[in-house]
Formats: structure tokens, sequence, C-alpha cells
């Protein structure tokens, strides 16, 4: 590294980074030790919260939309299975398909869980303007965007407040 170059960590885009990704991280931190009576976590959430908001999703779908692997996918799934809170059923019109519904139990869990999480994100936002909100939500569009483009994951740009749950 040259000596006259400035170090990462000098340069405000890399405080924001920095900043984003432990927000994130401590989000998922405290959501997870929030909803840990529900006996889920935060991935399982983003499975459950997606269903309850589009039901019959294929498996592929949702793999797709949360931005993860079919594998990631097939190791989730049961967990929420074999807990009564999903199921899956074959597609009518395509037998290789499976669909994804919640029970009643997993609408229940997810319930209370959206509860926890919208407790949490007020709590988190409370000091933050309606519009401050919406420029840090456009401003994350933005890095979505850019970074899907960038994986060659492209998917259209989408307004979050239209997106699933991610």
């Amino acid at each position: 590294m040259n000596k006259n170059q400035a170090l990462p960590w000098d340069h405000p885009r890399f405080r924001t980074w920095i900043g984003v990704a432990r927000a994130c991280q401590l989000m998922q931190l405290t959501l997870q030790r929030n909803m840990a009576h529900l006996e889920i976590k935060p991935p399982h959430l983003d499975i459950l919260l997606n269903l309850y908001k589009r039901e019959g999703i294929s498996q592929q779908e949702l793999a797709r939309k949360l931005l993860v692997g079919r594998s990631n996918m097939s190791m989730l799934l049961p967990h929420l299975e074999k807990r009564g809170l999903i199921e899956r059923r074959g597609d009518g019109k395509d037998k290789r398909v499976l669909r994804l519904f919640l029970t009643d139990q997993g609408k229940d869990v997810t319930e209370k869980a959206m509860s926890i999480q919208t407790a949490l994100i007020d709590t988190v936002m409370a000091t933050s303007t309606e519009e401050r909100c919406l420029m840090v939500a456009e401003q994350m569009e933005r890095i979505v965007d850019v970074l899907l483009r960038e994986g060659r994951n492209e998917e259209p740009s989408v307004n979050l407040r239209q997106r699933s749950t991610r």
C-alpha cells in the first residue's frame, strides 16, 4: 500500500459501510434474542414473512427473493416444517415444483414475530423522521441494486416498500 494513500478506515464511505454492517448485525442479534421464546431465528423469520405475504411461492422463488442458494434453503425449511409452521405442497401444473404455505400455527408465530420485529424497528428508528428513514431506505436500495448488478444477480430495481421483507 502506498504511504500517501489513505487507509480504508479514514474514508467517510468506509465509516458509513461499517456503520451499516454493525447496525445490521446488532439488529439481527437483538431480533434473535427477542424472538428466542418463539424458537425461530432471523433467517426463519425471513421465510415466514415472505410466506405470510405471498403464500404458495415456490422454494426456488423464495431462495431467489432471499438471495440464498437452494442448499441453504433446504437446510432452513425442514426446521420450520418439523415444527409444523410450514408445509410443502406439489404444484398442480408442474410436479417438479414444491410450493410453500404457512400452517395456522405458522401464521400465529409469524404474527407474534412481526410484532416483535416492528416494535424493535420502532424503538431503533424513533429518533429519525419519516423523511430521513425514507432517505436511508433509498440509499440502501441503490446499494442493493449495485451489488445485485455487480454479482450478476440482476433483479429489477424495486422500491423497498414493495419488496417482500429484505
